[in-house]
């Protein structure tokens, strides 16, 4: 069960870290776009996603906890 746990919490954080990489790209590209300023977008480009990005891991950790009593055992299929 412990190595679930670490499993988990490792793919939590790879997942994490690929969302960080989108979100900055996006968010550095929008505020360029629309400020034409280097400067202005690098800073909401790192800080704008870093923090969206620990809101997002605990977020999605919440989602692994509330979702352990929903699990359908091997073989068996979920009712509509």
């Amino acid at each position: 069960m412990a190595q679930r746990t670490v499993r988990a919490m490792d793919r939590s954080l790879l997942k994490t870290f690929s969302f960080a990489a989108l979100h900055f790209g996006v968010a550095f590209s929008v505020t360029y776009a629309l400020t034409g300023s280097l400067s202005v977008a690098t800073g909401v480009g790192l800080i704008e996603p870093i923090l969206n990005t620990v809101v997002f891991y605990f977020h999605e950790r919440a989602w692994q906890r509330g979702n352990r009593g929903n699990r359908v055992p091997a073989g068996a299929t979920r009712a509509s």
